[in-house]
């Protein structure tokens, strides 16, 4: 067990407007190859559907710790110190990277970060890009937007693996 450190924000990189289930995720993530990624669990804990619902993907408890049962497969080598919330969108009708969120997505994320640092006062919140130089992930600039809704800087994660 390790302490939760980080939350870190996704996109289903999906067109603007596609509605996306737990299921799709289920689907994408433990199908076996070709069709899936072949994982053993999803790589989420949350999913924000387009109307702001919550949408539990994988349990979790809400001490601080991350226990083996509880690791999602989000970032590698962070998974273990991690929460991961994927947002259903991020992509144009091209499939280009694009900030879809809905207001009620917007609203949803703001909440849900909020609640995570209320539960964990030293969480810092990153987006997924902030890990990865190959991904645009989740789709707009996470530290600009946690600053823009009030989020204290110390929970604001902005370096860049």
């Amino acid at each position: 067990m390790r302490q939760i450190n980080k939350i870190i924000i996704h996109c289903t990189a999906t067109p603007e407007g596609r509605v996306v289930t737990a299921a799709d995720i289920r689907q994408w993530h433990m199908a076996p190859k070709p069709e899936g990624r072949g994982w053993s669990k999803v790589g989420y804990s949350d999913l924000i559907g387009l109307d702001g619902a919550l949408i539990g993907l994988h349990p979790f408890d809400t001490n601080d710790t991350v226990e083996p049962w509880e690791v999602t497969n989000g970032v590698r080598g962070f998974n273990g110190v991690a929460r991961h919330v994927v947002y259903a969108g991020g992509c144009d009708a091209d499939l280009k990277s694009k900030d879809t969120r809905t207001a009620a997505q917007v609203s949803a994320l703001c909440d849900y970060v909020r609640y995570m640092i209320l539960r964990h006062p030293s969480i810092q919140v990153a987006g997924h890009y902030q890990f990865n130089d190959q991904k645009d992930c989740p789709c707009f600039d996470v530290p600009i937007w946690l600053k823009s809704i009030g989020v204290p800087q110390k929970n604001i994660f902005y370096g860049h693996i």
